[in-house]
């Protein structure tokens, strides 16, 4: 490992150690020394298991980071800094994730503007806002073209990173920041097109024309991993369609769906309907036929129990349609509005005028209302509408239930219509080790519950072009059976602004030429190739993989939230199994969130996330990383500004605690030959102990029991054995006892730094720079052999109560800590009596015990007969 020295001298141990100033003073030493680089031709030159690789989350670039992006990076740091000292070459790489809906979202918010792809670009085009356009109403956003759009969306998003890159970099994370990309930048979107090319050769990925969830304010279709069920309010109306043997009722929430009728289902065990299977039914207002059917997806109590078919209402729509091959009548368009011409199955039918006069164009909400109203007029509706609360699928980000719309989409093969492919998939995630490992069942449930292919194509403009042109017949109608695709060594390509090989631009539109894709990927389809992105799996001039790929993955680790199991982690998984047959990395370190006071999770979308800058300068970075560090992998935890006080006040001890161990200047010598007395060997090896225990919850990715384990022990440290040896340690028992006090500290000291350093980075540098030269965090771990053995850990804790003892009768007696105890009886166990007499100089220095020291046996340690004599205050 490479060892970054300070080019001065140790500095001297300041008169008033604060925390005030430390962030500023030591972000810029480790940005001026490259203390946290990845030392890339050891890496090359040495074995993949000297190599700890971790595949970082990149953030939006959409606004600003909260205390939930704080609280789960800071855990990926913890364990980056923990590996670096226990001697890997960390290679820790940060990306932005900035392509996709929410970076168009928060351009659209922040300079009034929407893209608009029929207008030109505007080279010298200038928003109406540079800042809070949200109150600009959609309608009055200024259009503006693909390109001039596109750039803004570039600008705004380098503004946010370099905000993120400095809050980073003030909470201490130690990312090799010359290893940064962007989720748009040349490399990444060529990685992106590359990917997705050998998946469309391989037959992973396709292209078809289907039903699927569209979002209306969005205006893009939605994959099912970014489905979200809310409760929507309805009613349910009791229609009649009209049979042979008299009505037939049903139950329905969209009224407005039936034009779009091709069925009536119920359960082939449900003896009511029996008897109209193979049968056909008319509907009301419309007197379209339609058969009625059975199917084991019908549910026979809820509601009438025989329910629409539509194309399409919802996703069960779709698997009737699909699997029972009914017609396909839409009359949702992509705009969330009927169709505006009378669908051909309702010309010259009853309903051909009640279409085209009430319910043309009109939204789902506006039709709903003329349908109901036409419905009582025709007598087909039975009593009146029952409200209710309904579950309704939502993009994740959207505002309205989603519609399903036939549209033509790409799609990768992830196993929702494949059992062999499925099966493999879930295999995959039993090779990767969870932590908490319960996390694997949520993995696996996902991807046993998929119905359908990822859906990976997105009708947006900030996003990785889908790299296809499709050439078109003398009719000027596009072949969509024989793309055409560049060569890799062409990528990135943007099919909207650049001709395929062997064309011109002019022949773009026109017959007997081509026209590009218009659609992005979706951005998961980039950010599932991170490892990749970030490794240089495509090299940046397309020739080939960088070299150091092979020494980096699989990654090690791959650290994120638990709500992205579905999307990220899977998707990942998704891309390594068809590009590399293996998993992308070897462990998941799953997060929980931050929830606020209601116990929701902290989101920007929510509003009520807590922003880090005034937290940090309030109570300083490394309280901030304590609280994070407190907060175990895989559960949520509450934002707490109580615990972030405790940080601030150890690291304070940390420091004050320091200047008193340090100030007997420098202590020469083998220092563990110098320990002699047997309080100074039970500090030891409890401290032993605890070396132990932390390096072994970090090996279990559990830094929260290693922080647990060291912190108990510090406090023990500076509450009892600071104050029980200070005597010793000045020389008021001899030489022999004043050096193995001042050895003892010093160890200890040097230890607890290292054990503490992963956590409180800021302090534990600056306190070490007082006597070493070089970072803490490139020094070794500490190991259990560098502390001495061999003393009773249990004496400390018995000397430690015994003098709590006698504290606590000085306060009760109001007397002053420095009080003297002519004689007093220690009431203990006999196994702590034997350990305070091993001890007993130390106890009566502390205590300031001066005459007899009497001991009793008892259950509990306890003081009786105890004489006090106040200190006489100076007079003036």
């Amino acid at each position: 490992m490479t060892e970054h020295l300070s080019p001065s001298r140790a500095a001297s141990v300041p008169d008033r150690p604060s925390l005030d100033g430390l962030e500023d003073k030591w972000a810029a030493v480790w940005r001026e020394q490259d203390t946290y680089a990845f030392d890339r031709e050891a890496a090359l030159a040495g074995p993949r298991g000297a190599v700890f690789s971790i595949d970082t989350p990149p953030p939006t670039a959409s606004g600003s980071l909260h205390m939930g992006h704080v609280f789960s990076y800071t855990h990926t740091d913890c364990i980056a800094r923990y590996k670096r000292m226990a001697g890997f070459n960390v290679f820790y790489p940060i990306g932005w994730d900035d392509n996709g809906l929410p970076t168009e979202k928060r351009v659209q918010n922040y300079y009034g503007v929407r893209g608009d792809a029929s207008l030109h670009h505007d080279p010298g085009f200038e928003p109406p806002f540079r800042g809070d356009a949200r109150s600009t109403k959609a309608a009055d956003e200024t259009p503006v073209s693909r390109q001039n759009f596109i750039e803004l969306c570039d600008e705004l998003t380098v503004r946010d990173e370099e905000a993120f890159e400095s809050l980073f970099r003030r909470i201490g994370h130690s990312y090799d920041w010359s290893i940064t990309y962007r989720t748009i930048d040349d490399h990444s979107r060529a990685t992106a097109q590359q990917a997705f090319l050998r998946n469309l050769a391989r037959g992973e990925a396709y292209q078809a024309e289907a039903p699927g969830l569209w979002d209306v304010t969005f205006q893009t279709a939605v994959a099912q991993a970014e489905l979200e069920a809310r409760d929507y309010p309805g009613a349910y109306h009791r229609v009649a369609f009209h049979g042979p043997a008299g009505p037939v009722h049903v139950e329905t929430t969209r009224p407005e769906l039936i034009p779009s009728c091709v069925a009536l289902i119920a359960h082939p065990d449900d003896e009511r309907y029996q008897p109209l299977f193979g049968s056909t039914v008319h509907s009301p207002l419309f007197g379209v036929e339609v058969p009625v059917l059975a199917h084991p997806a019908a549910e026979m109590d809820k509601g009438a129990g025989i329910a629409m078919c539509c194309t399409f209402g919802d996703l069960t729509d779709v698997l009737w349609w699909r699997e029972l091959r009914l017609p396909t009548r839409s009359v949702i368009t992509r705009s969330g509005r009927l169709q505006r011409e009378v669908p051909e199955w309702l010309l010259g039918g009853p309903g051909e005028h009640l279409y085209d006069g009430e319910l043309a164009g009109k939204t789902a909400f506006g039709a709903r209302e003329a349908v109901v109203t036409a419905l009582r007029a025709s007598g087909d509706l039975d009593g009146e509408p029952t409200p209710t609360q309904r579950k309704a699928n939502f993009y994740e980000r959207g505002e309205k239930p989603l519609e399903i719309v036939t549209s033509r989409q790409w799609y990768i093969r992830n196993g929702g219509r494949d059992a062999d492919l499925n099966a493999a998939l879930v295999a995959r995630g039993e090779e990767i080790d969870f932590h908490p490992s319960f996390m694997r069942s949520r993995y696996a449930n996902w991807v046993g519950g998929l119905n359908g292919d990822w859906l990976v194509s997105r009708q947006r403009f900030f996003g990785v072009p889908i790299p296809v042109w499709y050439p078109l017949d003398a009719d000027g109608e596009p072949d969509y059976v024989q793309p055409i695709v560049p060569s890799e060594a062409e990528l990135p390509v943007d099919p909207a602004a650049n001709p395929p090989a062997g064309y011109t631009e002019h022949q773009r539109g026109v017959p007997g030429g081509f026209v590009g894709d218009p659609d992005v990927l979706d951005t998961w389809a980039t950010s599932s190739l991170s490892p990749q992105i970030a490794a240089g799996w495509r090299n940046a001039d397309g020739t080939g993989s960088d070299p150091l790929f092979e020494k980096v993955f699989p990654f090690d680790v791959r650290p994120q939230g638990h709500d992205i199991i579905r999307t990220w982690l899977f998707s990942t998984v998704v891309r390594s199994h068809f590009e590399h047959g293996s998993v992308p990395w070897t462990d998941a370190a799953i997060s929980g969130w931050i929830l606020d006071p209601d116990r929701k999770k902290m989101a920007k979308s929510r509003g009520n996330v807590v922003t880090p800058e005034d937290v940090l300068k309030e109570h300083s970075a490394d309280a901030v990383r304590y609280w994070a560090a407190s907060g175990r992998l895989g559960t949520d935890a509450a934002y707490d500004t109580g615990q972030i006080k405790v940080g601030r006040r150890l690291a304070i001890k940390v420091l004050n605690a320091s200047k008193f161990a340090l100030s007997f200047g420098e202590v020469a010598g083998d220092l563990a030959a110098q320990v002699s007395e047997p309080i100074d060997r039970s500090l030891l090896a409890g401290l032993r102990d605890v070396v132990a225990r932390a390096t072994a919850g970090f090996e279990a990715w559990d830094f929260t029991r290693a922080l647990e384990v060291t912190e108990q022990w510090f406090w023990a440290f500076c509450d009892d054995y600071l104050e029980l040896v200070k005597d010793r340690a000045y020389g008021a028992q001899g030489d022999a006892a004043a050096a193995s006090a001042r050895a003892t500290l010093r160890m200890s000291l040097d230890v607890v730094l290292r054990l503490l350093a992963p956590i409180l980075p800021y302090v534990t540098e600056e306190v070490w720079s007082w006597t070493h030269d070089g970072s803490v965090h490139r020094a070794s771990w500490p190991s259990v052999d560098e502390v001495p053995a061999g003393g009773d850990a249990a004496l400390v804790g018995a000397v430690g109560a015994a003098l709590a003892v006698v504290r606590k009768a000085k306060s009760e007696a109001k007397v002053g800590m420095r009080a003297e105890v002519p004689s007093m009886t220690l009431v203990a166990p006999d196994a702590a009596i034997a350990l305070v007499r091993a001890a007993e100089a130390d106890l009566r220095a502390a205590g300031r015990l001066t005459g007899a020291l009497a001991y009793a046996v008892g259950d509990e340690v306890g003081a009786r007969d105890i004489e006090l004599v106040p200190v006489a205050r100076p007079t003036t």
